[in-house]
């Protein structure tokens, strides 16, 4: 059950609603110019520069290459609380294939110099053009609320490494500590004009594992004188469906899934070696190293079985920087969700069942002392679509298909909408 509704005044459905259709034809240039130019993780510059320009205009103290390409944008407006509003700004490597007028034709290098085609296939032109939609109208509101706003652009999300590199170089100590964190993301499966929120988890610690199968090569003909990694990696991979069904439990959400498993050059040939590549998903800190001992475990004893000397014992190699689960702070989530069904109405404010999909927004309430943080999903797709997909027609593209593409105007006018109202409420609106 939610907290109960503040008691601040928060400007009328109708005045902000007004205000912001007003604006649109200015953010829906600010997000077709996003969508057509996407860059790729911690190589941000053109995108961090045009987030620069948007908040100079508006009278921002602005610092710039905050943990690589990110930015810091503040405003002290008077005594009151610190919240921070923070959008990520990068794309992913994938060829757009949407057909829109204003799709992405770009081709661009990553962080290692390998050149890619680029679309916001996840929808951070959204969440960038939410921010300064919301910046604009919390700026031309100022007489109606009190405290310090920090708007964050924050890089290499979609590796999971950006907001953990803008907390290194200091974004809790350079800058106003906040006493919040928000931010939206959008949904490549509700309707536009829609708002879902998750209280406590809402998404999955993320780990990244390679197993490196050892064995004795040789003719396939004469398997009698190998020992084939083949089969010890395929038991590997039945005996790791035991930690979910059998050593996790079952009130606990746990994945172990086995992405690729590549071995071998041709027919008659045992290979020496075998690779398997695991996505590991849980929520708590516990199910998390359960699982991974438990990877390592079984990964070991199959070795063993298969009569393998230890220096032919698999290998283990675990992404240092996995991304953490994301937990919505639940009397943050229900005093936000409250005043958003108070302005939209409670049927366009639901509350949805966790993912297990990442987010590296999770880092911002990991710092200790912890700061309450909140994240929480807009709907991005025609709603007749919508409609159309749930009675059997055609399916919906998911976030970082080469088809997804958000329907504009509803998605950005409600994303403006509820990151503003938000922000009010944080700060006690007057």
């Amino acid at each position: 059950m939610g907290a109960a509704l503040a008691l601040c005044v928060i400007p009328a459905k109708a005045e902000l609603r007004e205000d912001i259709a007003a604006d649109y034809p200015y953010l829906e240039d600010l997000y077709k110019t996003f969508h057509a130019s996407p860059e790729l993780s911690f190589m941000e510059v053109a995108t961090a520069r045009r987030l620069v320009a948007e908040f100079d205009k508006l009278g921002f103290d602005i610092t710039e290459g905050v943990g690589g390409t990110g930015v810091v944008a503040v405003m002290r407006n008077g005594e009151g609380p610190t919240v921070t509003l923070r959008a990520d700004m990068d794309g992913l490597p994938v060829r757009e294939e949407t057909g829109l007028p204003y799709a992405s034709q770009m081709t661009a290098p990553n962080r290692f110099g390998d050149v890619q085609p680029t679309m916001h296939a996840c929808g951070h032109d959204v969440h960038m053009t939410s921010l300064v939609g919301a910046a604009r109208r919390l700026v031309a509101m100022k007489d109606q609320w009190s405290g310090t706003l920090i708007l964050i652009g924050q890089p290499a999300e979609e590796i999971g490494l950006g907001a953990k590199a803008m907390i290194d170089d200091g974004l809790f100590t350079r800058f106003p500590r906040p006493d919040y964190v928000i931010a939206l993301h959008d949904s490549a499966s509700l309707p536009a004009g829609t708002i879902a929120y998750t209280p406590g988890y809402a998404l999955a610690n993320v780990d990244s594992i390679d197993i490196y199968v050892k064995g004795v090569g040789g003719h396939g003909a004469y398997p009698q004188t190998t020992k084939d990694p083949v089969v010890i990696a395929s038991q590997i991979v039945l005996a790791l469906q035991t930690l979910v069904s059998r050593e996790v439990s079952p009130l606990e959400p746990a994945v172990v899934t086995v992405g690729a498993f590549n071995a071998g050059s041709k027919h008659n040939i045992i290979s020496d070696e075998a690779h398997l590549q695991l996505t590991v998903r849980s929520y708590t800190d516990e199910v998390r190293e359960k699982l991974i001992t438990g990877i390592q475990r079984i990964a070991r004893a199959q070795a063993i079985s298969a009569g393998l000397p230890e220096d032919l014992y698999p290998v283990i190699e675990m992404e240092k920087d996995y991304t953490p689960s994301t937990y919505n702070d639940p009397q943050l989530a229900y005093r936000v969700s409250d005043s958003l069904k108070a302005a939209f109405g409670a049927d366009k404010v639901i509350e949805v069942d966790p993912v297990m999909g990442g987010e590296d927004f999770s880092q911002y309430s990991r710092v200790e002392p912890t700061i309450p943080s909140f994240i929480f999903w807009i709907g991005a797709v025609a709603p007749e679509k919508v409609a159309a997909a749930k009675a059997g027609g055609p399916p919906l593209p998911s976030l970082h298909s080469p088809f997804f593409a958000p329907e504009p105007e509803p998605t950005l006018k409600t994303g403006v909408e509820a990151m503003t109202r938000a922000a009010l409420e944080l700060f006690d609106a007057k």
